[in-house]
């Protein structure tokens, strides 16, 4: 599924476009302030997230005060940019959490791969900077042949010679192959689905809310699923939602899929959206590209990053 993922969002080859360029005027002897402002600006113009905004200027307000306002931003180091970290860390006097010291890195990343990618700087700073291991507990994933055990028990349900029940399957299909989450799941409409192109199929994840229409994307889906969505709307004829319950009657549903699967660690919305990514990276995905899959802003994939680094780590 890794490579039939919609290129929504896929930037044009070449150079960037004038709307994602920074002023001009920026070049590699331009004072750290200027660089700054027209971060910002870039940030707008792309629709980050207000909170995204505000704390990617936050962070970089530090930044400034200990290089300095006029610090040509060519001459910054990756040196400088560590000793920065090390200041933020010991020597301001004021404790920093794991947390804020991960999404401030995160911030320099963002900011100095954003000047190397428009070509104001030569190279990234920040790139040898790396992320430290997520001290929270690795998430629940499931192995290949646990994904195959309870995919096996949904069919078995879905061809079930005296209650047919298609729901388990088209649930279970949908999160493994977009990786939505519950709440996605259960705003789904049949209108979000477009089956215009049977071998390329695809759902709409849409938010009524104006402040998450950044999160909105279009996810491709296996050729397979039209087949099963349509004979699950034949037989539940829902409206005005895909799944008109609440969420934990969905639960309920994967909890049936494990127990008929033999999965001890149950199964959740959490795990199939973790197993999903987890895939997906594993198979090449580009890392943006699955971020935007995810519908995660850049502060919260640096951590979701680090973590399905850890977990490809680990053999499945």
């Amino acid at each position: 599924m890794a490579e039939q993922q919609l290129p929504l969002f896929q930037r044009p080859a070449g150079p960037p476009s004038g709307e994602d360029q920074p002023s001009p005027r920026l070049a590699s002897h331009s004072p750290l302030r200027a660089a700054i402002a027209a971060f910002g600006d870039h940030m707008q113009r792309v629709r980050f997230s207000q909170n995204t905004i505000k704390s990617f200027l936050g962070d970089l307000s530090f930044l400034e005060r200990y290089l300095g306002s006029d610090a040509e931003i060519g001459a910054i180091a990756t040196g400088d940019l560590r000793r920065f970290m090390e200041y933020l860390r010991h020597g301001r006097g004021v404790p920093c959490t794991s947390k804020s010291y991960g999404r401030r890195l995160t911030t320099l990343k963002v900011f100095f791969g954003w000047l190397a990618e428009t070509n104001v700087l030569g190279h990234d700073p920040a790139a040898p900077l790396v992320h430290e291991p997520a001290a929270s507990p690795l998430p629940q994933v499931l192995f290949d042949e646990q994904v195959e055990r309870a995919l096996e028990a949904a069919r078995r349900l879905a061809a079930d010679p005296k209650n047919p029940d298609p729901r388990p399957l088209l649930l279970l299909s949908l999160i493994l192959q977009t990786g939505m989450k519950k709440s996605e799941c259960l705003a789904l409409q049949h209108a979000d689905f477009d089956l215009s192109d049977p071998q390329a199929p695809a759902v709409w994840i849409r938010y009524k809310d104006p402040r998450r229409r950044h999160k909105e994307r279009k996810l491709a889906l296996d050729p397979s699923l039209p087949a099963l969505l349509r004979t699950y709307v034949e037989v539940y004829r829902p409206r005005p939602t895909l799944f008109p319950c609440t969420g934990r009657n969905l639960e309920y549903v994967l909890r049936r899929i494990a127990q008929l699967a033999g999965l001890e660690g149950g199964l959740s919305f959490e795990m199939l959206r973790w197993t999903c990514a987890l895939r997906d990276f594993k198979s090449g995905m580009d890392p943006d590209r699955l971020r935007r899959k995810l519908g995660l802003s850049e502060i919260s994939w640096e951590e979701t990053l680090a973590r399905l680094q850890a977990l490809a780590a680990n053999p499945l």
